[in-house]
């Protein structure tokens, strides 16, 4: 134990010790069935899931059915797009390393059956896009898979189907058991089968076709009280579609609603935010918690997709308590709104102007030059981002030695989630909550407890762009 010590203080001395909470995050893997041409959004969508396609591990593009598309299945504009991307990808990697090569990207375009739904479920019904699912879970990689599912889920319950009736028992638990889904609803009637026959198969889904109320919803929705303009369609033009190459030209006009497929990768890139093992913990993509839903009452949406009770606990909508904080000209320079909101969808919407932004900076890395554009800052915490302290007893989290790359000025911001935590009471941070440095006292507790603590770093480029640590202070009783 004494040599180890000692050799981290040589290695910390000459800089070569990298501690934990800084070492590269392991890449998400993802296989994405999309519905594509039954709605502009899974394009829109794709464009951007590129833009991230270095940090993502992209698995399989897989062209599918859902009630919106019922008989066709539309592997060539996945093709088109992919090709725009070609196109700039070499500017990309003037900005960050690891895009992949469009050959690469072209060779996972996979079609599953022009079958809609459970007909497309069974004994004879495999297709080149179930069975790339599970070529890719049988792979020597110990990274879950996650199956992001944009319209119909049949071609990975055809993959299920599979598994189940030609693996072994231990096999096919130990395939599903490397298998995360999040499903936009329920576009098709293999969700709910899926769901009833694997009880144990992580699943994320907002259930039935009452869209209007999922958490996923919440990317575009139009909230009274707050800024929406980054939704808006003129700065979609300005941001996204108009004089940003090739990429850009592919997005699509909103015809619905704007990306709705992209909540069901959100939480996948890493932004020290997002961790996708724990929908509770909430990210870009909206926070999840697992229990059995009692939606009996819910509306129908009109898809036509039956709608059955949950026979069993799910990851599903999650209820956020949030207070913006907004500019204030004077004084302070932030201060909290004057308006609270209080429902699952702003969960996901509380970070839209950040990932909005961080799609238009990545957009503007498609055809210009490092110099000319923004990156994400990097926060660094002077302490680890796990803490355990004593019920009132006092602490400090420090960010001091954060950096940007393109030597742009920060902004810091440190708020308590509560609802990602397992204490409930009420809880808050010193003052200023916009300093580099901040202090806290811990509540009474008579039992352990978690609290999350967020810091946001938000640089002062154009766009503006936020990066964030998550700190876990666990209290524990006197």
């Amino acid at each position: 134990m004494k040599i180890k010590i000692y050799l981290i203080v040589v290695l910390l001395l000459f800089g070569l010790y990298t501690p934990l909470q800084a070492q590269e995050t392991k890449k998400q893997r993802v296989i994405v069935l999309t519905d594509i041409e039954a709605d502009p959004d899974d394009t829109q969508s794709l464009v951007r899931l590129l833009l991230y396609a270095n940090t993502i591990d992209i698995k399989g593009l897989v062209a599918t059915t859902s009630c919106w598309h019922k008989s066709m299945v539309n592997p060539e504009s996945v093709t088109r797009v992919l090709k725009a991307y070609g196109k700039i990808k070499p500017n990309l990697l003037v900005h960050e390393k690891g895009f992949p090569e469009e050959k690469t990207l072209l060779n996972l375009v996979k079609s599953g059956l022009p079958k809609y739904g459970m007909t497309g479920v069974g004994e004879g019904m495999d297709s080149e896009g179930s069975d790339w699912i599970i070529k890719i879970l049988e792979e020597n990689d110990d990274r879950p898979l996650w199956i992001s599912v944009w319209g119909g889920v049949n071609t990975l319950a055809q993959s299920l189907y599979k598994i189940k009736n030609t693996k072994s028992k231990n096999e096919a638990k130990k395939l599903i058991s490397k298998l995360r889904v999040y499903t936009i609803s329920d576009q098709d009637d293999s969700g709910i089968w899926i769901r009833n026959n694997f009880p144990d198969l992580f699943f994320i889904v907002s259930p039935g076709d009452d869209y209007g109320s999922a958490t996923w919803n919440g990317i575009n929705t139009v909230v009274k009280g707050i800024d929406n303009t980054e939704i808006s369609n003129d700065w979609i033009a300005q941001n996204i579609q108009q004089d940003h190459g090739p990429l850009g030209s592919e997005y699509p006009d909103v015809s619905w609603g704007v990306e709705g497929d992209t909540p069901a990768f959100l939480s996948l890139i890493p932004n020290g935010l997002n961790e996708a093992e724990h929908p509770e913990w909430g990210s870009w993509g909206g926070r999840y918690e697992f229990y059995q839903p009692d939606f009996s009452k819910q509306k129908k949406g009109g898809s036509g997709v039956p709608f059955e009770a949950e026979t069993r606990k799910i990851w599903t909508n999650a209820i956020d308590n949030h207070t913006p904080y907004i500019h204030n000209p004077y004084n302070r320079a932030v201060k909290k709104d004057t308006i609270s909101f209080k429902d699952n969808k702003v969960s996901l919407w509380r970070w839209r102007n950040d990932f909005q932004n961080d799609f238009a900076a990545r957009m503007d890395w498609c055809t210009k030059s490092f110099e000319d554009v923004n990156h994400p800052p990097i926060p660094v915490l002077s302490h680890s981002d796990r803490m355990t302290v004593r019920s009132g007893e006092s602490f400090s989290l420090d960010a001091f030695n954060s950096t940007d790359p393109d030597g742009d000025s920060l902004s810091f911001l440190w708020f308590p989630y509560i609802e990602a935590g397992t204490y409930k009471g009420d809880f808050e941070l010193g003052q200023p909550e916009n300093s580099h440095g901040i202090h806290g006292q811990a509540p009474e507790v008579t039992k352990p407890e978690t609290i999350h603590i967020i810091l946001r770093v938000t640089d002062k480029g154009e766009p503006s762009l936020s990066r964030y640590k998550r700190i876990i202070i666990t209290v524990v009783p006197k």
